[in-house]
Order: structure tokens, then C-alpha cells, then sequence
């Protein structure tokens, strides 16, 4: 004959793992659904960042971009730039310094971030923005 505190034991663990798995069989079933939810959000975030991209492609070619500074509004002045702008036109700093009208030195720190020019010479470097490499060679060379 069995004891019946075994008996009880086994019961009480048979009716407590099939109330576990009820349980369980709804939560997995809520999230394979939430699995799939986001599934459908990544891929439709996927395509609005692909219409947003076409989108801000035909927006830049469709704005006009002035080459010229516009009137009333002052030139900006970037270290990084005007390094940037030297490298592209294929210059050293004293050949810069020539078509400015200004030392070597002076753009070394300009480029170097430890000085600022001064109004007058950021108009000057505004205006060099406009040219290409042979221009700025046919200034250096006249």
C-alpha cells in the first residue's frame, strides 16, 4: 500500500507542472506575437528610411546652393576648413600666406586654431573658396 504523503507529493507536483504549462503555453504564444510585431516595425522603418533618404536626395538637387556669399551676411571661418580648402587647392601654407597677403606663420595658426583672422582676411579667404587650382597657380605665378 502506498503512503499517502506520496502519493499527495506526486499529485500535487502532476497538477502544479500542468497549471505551469498552461501558463507558459500563453506567454510563448504572446511572445511569438510580439516577436512578429517587431519584425513588421523594423521593415517598415527600413523602407520610411529609404524613402526619407530618395527624399532628401531630390531635396538637395533641388535646392539652389549659392557659390557667393550672400550680402549682409558674414563669411564663417573654419580652422579645419581653411586647411581643407589649402590641401584641395594644392598649396603650402607660404604660398596660401602669398595669396592672402598675410605671413606663413599666420596661417600656420589660423589652420592650427590658436588664432583667428581677422574680418578683413576671412573675406579674403571667402573669396579664395571660389577658385580652382590653376587660378590660384595663375595668381601665385602673376
Amino acid at each position: 500500500m502506498p503512503n499517502i504523503g506520496s502519493v499527495l507529493k506526486s499529485e500535487i507536483s502532476r497538477v502544479a507542472r500542468k497549471e505551469v504549462r498552461t501558463e507558459t503555453q500563453a506567454l510563448k504564444k504572446s511572445v511569438s506575437l510580439y516577436r512578429s510585431q517587431i519584425a513588421d516595425l523594423k521593415r517598415r522603418l527600413q523602407v520610411l528610411e529609404q524613402q526619407l533618404k530618395r527624399v532628401g536626395r531630390v531635396a538637395a538637387k533641388a535646392a539652389p546652393t549659392p557659390a557667393e556669399p550672400q550680402e549682409g551676411a558674414a563669411p564663417r571661418f573654419s580652422a579645419k576648413g581653411l586647411a581643407a580648402q589649402r590641401k584641395r587647392l594644392g598649396l603650402s601654407a607660404a604660398a596660401m600666406a602669398k595669396l592672402l597677403g598675410v605671413s606663413a606663420l599666420s596661417v600656420y595658426k589660423w589652420e592650427s586654431g590658436k588664432t583667428r583672422p581677422r574680418a578683413k582676411q576671412i573675406e579674403a579667404i571667402a573669396r579664395l573658396r571660389g577658385i580652382g587650382k590653376k587660378e590660384a597657380a595663375a595668381r601665385l605665378g602673376g
